[in-house]
């Protein structure tokens, strides 16, 4: 948990290979944001970039739907040539996580701001008849769905129950099912929630999906596990961690999310700020068999907006330039801030 703005802090695994992220969300910007970036940083491990905080964009306090004071789990997704008429050329998904929650939509035209609360937030809240009444729904991860194009939308609901609702605008999403439950995973388990979900392609497995989620159990410490599918509606769970948090020497570890690099797959994921707060990578292989922790991917800085935690970062690329949008500041204190690769 060091200041995120030294450039001297990415020293590991210098020999990485350097090339382009994989998880573009939209479409070239002006080249004179890529100019702006100045001189190429150090590399993260894996070859990643060596992310720097830029600026807050979402505060709890500034948002006309703020029933609880918090927001997490933010997701970037870029609209063009792929929604007719969106409101901006990126939509961030976030939510309160506390009850009631509620998904939330804000939208603008660069990943670096701003962005516009959508007025009738939320677009998805705890009660939708027939399908459920909870007391809460949160972590909205969004998935661009090429072959149906529709936005595909997962989030939790309880904290056991990750459901599945898909759109053709962004904004209203019709109801599917229920994609994960506590149940599928061993006895003990107590929670299975903040899923993202990612095309990824399995041919030994004839999956065309990844899930990456948080499990707890009657231990009381989180981990990271994954499943996967063909369709993006019906899965299967591996029963054993993918990353376990007695692999990094952490209590607890979660808000995980795919990256892909040179014929490789990562995953990118917080410790709780007990253990450092910081995001963490595992390479795990392009078939999910390697198990290589790799260290650490992003310092928290020890001042606001992070104030010691970084959690459940979403990437995108525009004009070139990689972003992360993450979770910054101590769980269910926080806002959601975007840092510059």
């Amino acid at each position: 948990m060091n200041e995120p703005r030294q450039p001297s802090r990415r020293i590991l695994l210098k020999s990485a290979a350097a090339t382009t992220a994989a998880l573009a969300v939209g479409s070239a910007a002006s080249p004179a944001l890529a100019a702006a970036q100045g001189p190429a940083v150090a590399a993260a491990p894996g070859g990643f970039p060596d992310y720097r905080y830029v600026k807050t964009l979402l505060t709890p306090s500034q948002l006309k739907y703020n029933p609880t004071g918090e927001i997490i789990f933010p997701c970037i997704r870029g609209t063009k040539d792929r929604l007719s008429a969106p409101l901006g050329r990126y939509y961030l998904y976030y939510a309160p996580h506390d009850a009631p929650g509620g998904i939330c939509l804000a939208y603008g035209d660069h990943i670096e701001g701003p962005f516009t609360e959508y007025p009738r937030n939320p677009i998805v809240s705890n009660n939708w008849a027939p399908h459920y009444s909870v007391s809460h729904v949160s972590s909205p991860h969004v998935m661009w769905n090429e072959s149906a194009k529709e936005m595909w939308l997962y989030f939790h609901g309880e904290n056991t129950t990750t459901r599945l609702a898909r759109s053709k605008d962004g904004i209203n999403f019709t109801y599917d099912k229920v994609v994960l439950t506590a149940s599928m995973l061993p006895a003990g388990t107590t929670e299975t929630s903040y899923a993202r979900v990612f095309p990824h392609e399995l041919p030994a497995k004839n999956a065309h999906y990844v899930m990456l989620f948080m499990l707890n159990n009657k231990s009381n410490h989180r981990d990271i596990h994954w499943g996967w599918s063909a369709d993006g509606r019906n899965w299967t769970f591996d029963q054993k961690a993918l990353v376990s948090h007695n692999d990094v020497s952490a209590v607890n570890v979660g808000g995980p999310h795919l990256l892909t690099r040179n014929g490789s797959a990562y995953v990118v994921y917080n410790k709780d700020k007990q253990s450092g707060g910081d995001l963490m990578i595992t390479e795990v292989g392009k078939d999910f068999t390697l198990r290589r922790h790799l260290g650490l991917f992003y310092d928290s800085s020890n001042s606001a907006p992070d104030n010691g935690r970084s959690a459940a970062p979403s990437f995108g690329t525009e004009g070139g330039v990689p972003y992360m949008v993450y979770e910054a500041g101590e769980r269910l204190k926080g806002s959601i801030a975007v840092a510059r690769g």
